[in-house]
């Protein structure tokens, strides 16, 4: 039995996993294949020979008239990925719900259809690429995840030492280059060795997560709270004069000492001692900074813990 190479094409034309229809300049639908009609649940029969947009009123006009306009003049092809523009027809998929998208995610192309030189028509295909979307969101937001962690103290869930530097330079060099102003405060809770010698380190732990609990309920969101090493704790205050950041240390000095911690039907009494530093003419880099509120808080350390103290 012999079989045409027409009636093969057209063979292949219906059966092909991906949707493909031919418009003339007009908007007109010359052809529908299968994939269109199984997924649009029109016919060809119902969609040939009218306007797309007599079905499809939902899709983008002036952007999809635009696109085929160019292929018509320039007789290039042209393509839309659905990173640009995640789907062109509301079509359902067969992904499980737990994907995250609602529509099936679609690449789009433009292809020319050329008689004598002249584009007579474009065939638009439409490819299903919502598992690629799926595994790509789920790929970011995977790496997003492990960046959040890299950021992360993990012991205290608040950021880390390199995270807290990373924002600490990059205020201190929006401060030199708009003025305003600037603080961080240093603070360390006092003989915590003691805390762990007498209690335990899983005791000492506690300690050190329900602190810094309390110290982020008490911060403003613009400010970062991190945790520069063992007991030692990090706030910088963008905007923020010293006298107005040292009220601030009040505070958090308060809401560590005012309430012993309770851990495991132990009572825990903490305290900390506070060192506040403000950026001012003079001070060339973020780490003095840093060096600064450290001396202060040594100076607080020295004059019997317990209080803040600022530089200078």
């Amino acid at each position: 039995m012999s079989v045409s190479v027409d009636s093969l094409s057209d063979l292949v034309v219906e059966r092909v996993g991906f949707g493909i229809f031919v418009l003339d300049r007009e908007m007109n639908v010359l052809m529908w294949n299968r994939f269109m009609q199984d997924h649009s649940g029109l016919s060809s029969e119902q969609v040939v020979g009218k306007s797309l947009f007599t079905h499809f009123p939902e899709l983008p006009r002036v952007w999809f008239s635009r696109k085929l306009e160019s292929v018509f003049q320039l007789g290039s092809f042209a393509f839309s990925s659905w990173e640009q523009r995640p789907y062109l027809f509301r079509f359902d998929h067969d992904r499980p719900i737990t994907g995250g998208v609602d529509f099936m995610q679609q690449d789009v192309t433009f292809m020319p259809l050329t008689r004598d030189r002249e584009v007579v028509a474009v065939c638009v295909t439409i490819s299903d690429v919502t598992h690629v979307s799926i595994v790509q969101r789920e790929r970011e937001e995977a790496v997003a995840k492990l960046q959040e962690y890299a950021d992360r103290d993990g012991l205290t869930g608040i950021a880390n030492r390199r995270f807290f530097e990373a924002h600490l330079r990059d205020e201190f060099t929006r401060w030199q280059r708009y003025g305003g102003d600037m603080s961080m405060l240093l603070f360390d809770l006092d003989h915590f060795k003691k805390i762990n010698d007498q209690f335990g380190h899983g005791v000492g732990d506690t300690v050190l997560r329900v602190m810094a609990q309390r110290v982020a309920g008490v911060v403003r969101a613009q400010d970062t709270f991190g945790r520069f090493g063992g007991e030692e704790f990090a706030l910088l205050l963008p905007c923020t004069p010293l006298a107005d950041a040292m009220r601030v240390a009040e505070k958090i000095r308060g809401v560590i000492a005012d309430t012993p911690v309770e851990v495991q039907g132990t009572s825990v009494p903490v305290t900390a001692s506070v060192g506040g530093a403000g950026a001012r003419v003079g001070v060339p880099a973020y780490d003095v900074l840093i060096n600064e509120a450290d001396a202060a808080l040594y100076s607080a350390k020295r004059q019997g813990r317990n209080r803040s103290v600022s530089f200078g």
